[in-house]
Parts: C-alpha cells; structure tokens; sequence
C-alpha cells in the first residue's frame, strides 16, 4: 500500500513558488520586528533620557540612541517602499 502526502496543503514550503510569495510571508514579519525594536530602542532612550540627571554625557547617550532608533526605523520604511515600487515597475501583484 503506498501513502501520497498532498504537498499542496500540508507541507508549507510547498506553498513558496516565487519570490513575489516569498516577499509576501516574510516583509510583514521583517516589519513587525522592525517596529518591535523601534519601540524598544526607543522606550530605552527615553529611559536613559529621563534618568540622565545632570549628567551630559549621558544624555547624549540617549538622544544617540532615539535618534539611532528613529534612522533604523526610516531605513526599513524605504526598503520597503523600494520594494513596493521594484514590484510595481516588474508588474508582480503578490506583493503585499
């Protein structure tokens, strides 16, 4: 007796045929990390910010690192637009 296993519903890398598919799984999660570090980084930086005292050196500690923050932040925002635009220009609609 031979078992078929049906490669279209269960076995999930199956379900990756192009690249635009790949795009599609992997940029919401490449975002959502994204904003889960900006959202740290920069709750740290406020931390530093509001801890600092008198201190200048650690306050530009902090405003170093909400200002690294806010620049990772716009960097992952342009790839993606980038991305958008390539997917746009090659005229492949799987993007998100």
């Amino acid at each position: 007796m031979i078992y078929a296993l049906d490669i279209e519903t269960k076995f999930a890398p199956a379900k990756i045929s192009s690249i635009g598919t790949l795009l599609k799984i992997v940029l919401p999660l490449t975002m959502t990390g994204a904003a889960l570090i900006f959202l740290t980084m920069t709750l740290y930086g406020a931390f530093r910010y509001l801890t600092s005292g008198d201190n200048p050196e650690a306050l530009k500690k902090a405003q170093s690192t909400i200002m690294f923050a806010i620049i990772g932040l716009f960097i992952v925002i342009v790839s993606f637009v980038i991305v958008q635009v390539i997917g746009k220009l090659l005229n492949i609609n799987q993007f998100i």
